[in-house]
């Protein structure tokens, strides 16, 4: 098990194919993910980010301590590993649907880290008085309207913070080529964001597009 240059991503390469991990801060497979010697399997077909990882996206900027907003937390499978990397920081996990947001909560019971958050990231004002100011912004969130989410959020980042940003185009419009749809993300980023690097994350998430970007 080596580090890689991403802080806090492990790797092993077997038969010419890179297995991802975290060290695991408690020890506890959550969504029945291998554990080996303490750290826990990295699946790029269930997170993609860890896809974004796999595809080499130039920047990862997850670190110990920091504070997370992730929007579109879900089941918490991506969030859980964010957990194990950021350590002693807080990520506070935001997702609208009450059956995925129960599940959730089980597993921030034990992550004394993740704070669960059943709103709707369209509203920010919902949450705004149950989180601080973050280091860092990931959104993952299946919606025709996914850019205008972020920059309602924007305000919650911190000067220089960073987003991390995956794009589903099907469900930005189903008619369209995927790879125009990435263009045109990009060029409503701009404004507010520098963007350091995108990557279109097939074969591991079909039509996704992973953004890593920078406030102003």
């Amino acid at each position: 098990m080596k580090e890689t240059k991403y802080k806090g991503i492990y790797e092993i390469q077997k038969n010419k194919k890179r297995y991802l991990y975290t060290k695991s801060l408690d020890n506890i497979s959550y969504f029945n993910e291998q554990i080996k010697n303490g750290y826990r399997e990295f699946d790029p077909r269930r997170s993609k980010l860890a896809a974004a990882i796999i595809k080499n996206i130039s920047l990862l900027p997850l670190k110990r301590n920091q504070d997370i907003l992730y929007l579109g937390a879900a089941h918490g499978y991506t969030a859980s590993f964010i957990s194990d990397i950021i350590e002693r920081g807080m990520i506070f996990c935001v997702d609208f649907a009450p059956r995925v947001v129960r599940d959730l909560y089980l597993i921030c019971e034990k992550r004394k880290n993740m704070i669960p958050i059943l709103a709707n990231a369209s509203h920010p004002e919902e949450y705004e008085k149950r989180i601080t100011n973050v280091n860092v912004i990931y959104q993952d969130i299946a919606h025709k309207e996914q850019v205008n989410i972020l920059l309602k959020n924007l305000k919650f980042l911190k000067k220089k913070g960073h987003v991390l940003l995956a794009i589903k185009a099907r469900s930005i419009d189903v008619t369209r080529n995927p790879r125009d749809i990435y263009k045109d993300v990009e060029m409503s980023l701009k404004d507010k964001l520098k963007i350091i690097d995108k990557k279109v994350l097939d074969p591991f998430q079909k039509d996704h597009c992973f953004f890593v970007c920078q406030n102003k």
